[in-house]
C-alpha cells in the first residue's frame, strides 16, 4: 500500500516551501489550498492559477470548501497531514477543535484517530496565545515545525535554504532527504 500524506496551504507567508514539498515527496499526496494560500502563492510564487500550477505535484486536489471530500472522514486513514504552511489562524482553529473547512477538519480527523500532523509555522513574532496553543497540540502528539532554515551546512541560495527545511518535513514523513538535515559523522 503506497504512503498517502495530505498538504495543506494556507495563507501564511511560504509557499515556496509548499511547492519544494510537494514536488520531492515521492508519496501519494493529496491536496488543500486555502483562500488565502492560493493569494498568497499567487503573490509569492508568481502563479496566475496557483491550483492549476500545483496540481501536477498531487494525486488528487480538494477544495477547502468541500467538507464531504474522503479527508474530512477518519475512514479514510492518511500517513501524515502536513499544514505548510500554516498560518496561526489556522493553528487557533485547530488548538480550539473547529472544523469549518477540510483543512481544519481534517487536522481534527488527524487528531481523533492519533495520525501523525506537522504543523509547519511561518510567523514572527509568535503571540503568547499562539504559543499556548501550539504547546497544548504538541502535547496531543502534533509535531511544531518553525519553518526555520538550517544554516549549519552553511547554504549558499535561497533554494537550498528551503531545502534544508523541506528536508526536515520530509524526514517526519519517511522520506530519506539526505544529508542536508543530519550529520555525515553519524553515518
Amino acid at each position: 500500500m503506497s504512503t498517502r500524506i495530505a498538504v495543506g496551504i494556507t495563507g501564511s507567508s511560504g509557499g515556496i516551501y509548499a511547492l519544494d514539498f510537494l514536488k520531492r515527496c515521492p508519496h501519494d499526496k493529496f491536496l488543500i489550498v486555502s483562500k488565502w494560500g492560493k493569494a498568497v502563492i499567487k503573490d509569492e510564487l508568481g502563479f496566475a492559477d496557483p491550483i492549476a500550477e500545483l496540481t501536477p505535484y498531487a494525486k488528487r486536489v480538494y477544495a477547502d470548501s468541500d467538507l464531504t471530500a474522503p479527508l474530512a472522514s477518519g475512514t479514510n486513514r492518511l500517513d501524515a497531514f502536513v499544514i505548510l504552511p500554516a498560518s496561526t489562524s489556522t493553528i487557533g482553529k485547530i488548538a480550539s477543535g473547529l472544523g469549518d473547512t477540510l483543512i481544519t477538519r481534517t487536522a481534527a480527523v488527524c487528531l481523533k484517530e492519533r495520525q501523525k500532523l506537522i504543523l509547519c509555522v511561518r510567523e514572527t513574532p509568535l503571540s503568547t496565545v499562539t504559543l499556548r496553543q501550539l504547546a497544548d497540540l504538541s502535547a496531543m502528539g502534533v509535531i511544531v515545525m518553525p519553518i526555520s532554515p538550517p544554516l549549519y551546512f552553511v547554504p549558499k541560495t535561497v533554494e537550498e535554504y528551503v531545502q534544508g527545511f523541506v528536508n526536515k518535513v520530509l524526514h517526519h514523513v519517511g522520506v530519506d532527504a539526505g544529508p542536508a538535515w543530519r550529520s555525515e559523522e553519524m553515518e
